[in-house]
Parts: C-alpha cells; structure tokens; sequence
C-alpha cells in the first residue's frame, strides 16, 4: 500500500534544530511503516533556523561572524544570502545574535540583556552588498525593544543629561532623546523586511513584557519595569518617527525588536508566514501527503496564534490532510488547537524528567514518539481493511 507522509516540525528550542526534529519523525516513521514514502519539509517561523531554512531553500550562502551577544560577550553568529540571480538579499535570524538560547539559565535578566549583535549582522550585511534584508524575529532573549540593535547602527538613544543609555529594556525608562543623525545612512537605500508574529504587540495587557518577560526570566516586579520602560521608549520613537509602535501589529515582537526596526531603522514587518512561505515549498508537499506530522517544543492554547503546528495545519485542512502534533510540552487550552486543523497530539514525553534529561534525550523521545504514533495509525488502517471484509 502506498502511503505518503509529510514531516513539516519546527525546531525545539535549545534542543532540536528543525532539520534534527524532521530527521527524528523520519526515523521514526520509517521503523513504523519501512514501505512509507516520507517527504521532509523543516519549517522556519522567523526563530532558530530561519537564515539555514532560507539559504538551504534558495542554493544561497551563509556567512561566519562574531557579535555582541545579548549578555554583551562576543559570541559565534551567522547571515546568510539567498541564491539566484536576484536582488542581493541576506538573511539574519535575530535568534544567532540575541537568541534565548545564548543566555544560560542562571544568567537570564531581560532587564540587561541586549540586542546589539542584531545591529552588527545587519551592518555586516551591508557591508557585504545586501540591498535587501530578510530579518527573522524570534527565540529571543531580550527585552530591550530593539534599542541595542539601533545603537549599532548609530541611532543615539539618550538620558536627560545628554548621556547614552547603557544596554538592557530596564535603561529605557531614562531615555529622553533619540538622535538619528549617527545613523547607518545606507539604511535609507536597503528594504528590511522583517518576518515577526502578528500577534505580538509592544504594550499594554498583551505587551511583549507581560507575556513573555517571565519566560526569559523576568520576575513579576520587572516585567512591571519593563513594561513601564517601553512605554517611555515608544512615546519616544513616536515623537522622533512619527510612528506608533505601541499597538503597531508585531511591534513586541523578539523582545520588541520590531518596534526598533518599524520606527527607527524605517523597515517593515510581515507576518512571518507570508516571508517564508515565499521559499518553502509546504504548499507542494502537502498536496502529496496523506498524513501531516508537525511539532515543536510546547503545544498549548497560544499555538494557533502564529506557532509553526497551526500554520502547517491551517494549510493541511484546506487540502483535506489530518496532521498529528509531536511536543515536549503540552499545556494549557492545548485543546483550542482541534478547531485550527490539528487531529490528534501528543507529547514526547513518557515519564517524568527533568527538563535537562528532556533536552539531552529529545532525538530518542521524538523518534520513539513518531514511531508510536504511525504503529496507532497502521493499527486503524488494518482494522479498516478488516471491517471492510466482514461488511
């Protein structure tokens, strides 16, 4: 019998890259059902792996750097530049220089963490020839809305006194003025695309602080900082740019780097999907599979607002495919996920474990799990033939 499946997984954070996770469900499926024709199609959303995604889509090149990591040390980075024949184009994932996977859990302090090495990819880009920017927002380990990422590109963010704020979101709270006549003037003449989640705004009750300060450590007393911090910095950019990056769709983005990139490096945000689905080939592969397998690291009730499961099953349902969901995690109002596409999860996890053992055994435990599940499918597909016998 022939019997298509698709493996369209993000990455796990600190764990898994989405090639590793598409590889694991690979290996899995195959101990499963060894006749399956197994299609692979990593997925991007703008986090980890996004420059590799792109550059590896296009035949394009991907570039060695060293940066300002987000606790100011330098630390190894990448960009990329798509292939073709096309605009010169680079690809910065905003993870490589300031991701959350660069800060050590004992040293996780949103309040001092910086964006700065972004800034320095994006120069490097330019520098390079880039005409062109793909810049991917997530996995991020700040929250200084972009600020340290400005500052590298020469926009002077400064106290009452005149001073240049000191890196991290908490500094904020003390700008006075931005001066943008230091600013990189090749700016002016590159488009900076960037590929952010919609849903992520700057402020208020759904601000990028509030949601996801504490996941980057941030105790509830600083996420009220913060929060505070860039509301001082957004009147600010507002009054320099004339632009409101408070509400702006996909402002919050990676710690608020797209509120920097919309008010003062004059970029423009997408929703994610609508930059990389310019260079997957999802669409395709969906078309041939008779089952979707798609994970990530957590499945909850935030997975369909812009999480790499619900985007694969959002476009499997149109094509009438069913797509099973692997996590490590499954969380709260992981439900909600039934009414965006997805069929059935599941996690990877079979026993209690600390959260180091889940990492170090995630190849194993996403493959088992892959495994487990196709065995479940080929047991209905037995029994279907089997009734359809009887009958």
């Amino acid at each position: 019998m022939s019997f298509t499946v698709l493996v369209a997984p993000s990455g796990f954070k600190e764990s898994l890259t989405a090639d590793q996770a598409a590889d694991c469900i690979e290996s899995g499926v195959l101990r499963a059902f060894p006749d399956a024709r197994v299609l692979k199609a990593p997925m991007a959303d703008g986090g980890e792996g996004f420059t590799e995604a792109l550059v590896k889509a296009t035949d394009g090149k991907r570039h060695e750097i060293e940066v300002t990591g987000p606790l100011g040390n330098p630390v190894a980075s990448h960009f990329g530049f798509l292939g073709g024949n096309g605009e010169p184009t680079a690809v910065i994932e905003m993870a490589a220089a300031a991701g959350l996977s660069l800060v050590p859990r004992d040293r996780r302090d949103p309040c001092r963490t910086t964006s700065y090495g972004v800034g320095q990819l994006v120069h490097a880009a330019l520098d390079a020839g880039a005409r062109r920017i793909l810049l991917g927002c997530g996995d991020s380990g700040i929250n200084d809305g972009g600020a340290g990422m400005a500052q590298a590109l020469g926009v002077r963010l400064l106290d009452e006194y005149g001073r240049s704020l000191p890196p991290g979101g908490a500094a904020l709270a003390r700008l006075a003025t931005i001066g943008m006549s230091g600013r990189d003037p090749r700016l002016d003449h590159v488009r900076i695309d960037a590929a952010v989640n919609w849903h992520n705004v700057l402020l208020g009750e759904k601000g990028v602080a509030r949601v996801f300060g504490p996941q980057k450590g941030a105790t509830p007393a600083q996420v009220e900082e913060l929060s505070a911090a860039l509301e001082t910095y957004a009147t600010i950019v507002k009054g320099t740019s004339g632009i409101d990056v408070g509400s702006a769709p996909g402002a919050g983005a990676s710690g608020g780097l797209g509120a920097a990139v919309l008010g003062l490096l004059r970029g423009r945000l997408h929703p994610r999907y609508d930059i990389v689905m310019q260079y997957l080939e999802l669409d395709r592969f969906i078309e041939q599979a008779d089952l979707i397998i798609t994970a990530e690291g957590s499945l909850d009730g935030q997975t369909p607002f812009g999480k790499v499961p619900a985007e694969v099953a959002h476009r499997a349902r149109k094509a009438g495919v069913p797509v099973i969901a692997l996590a490590g995690t499954i969380g709260k109002g992981v439900r909600l996920n039934f009414e965006h596409g997805i069929d059935a999860f599941a996690s990877i996890l079979t026993r209690p474990c600390t959260l180091e053992d889940a990492i170090q055994g995630a190849p194993k435990l996403l493959a088992r799990a892959a495994e487990d599940a196709v065995r479940m499918i080929t047991v209905g597909m037995h029994l279907e033939r089997r009734v359809g016998k009887v009958a």
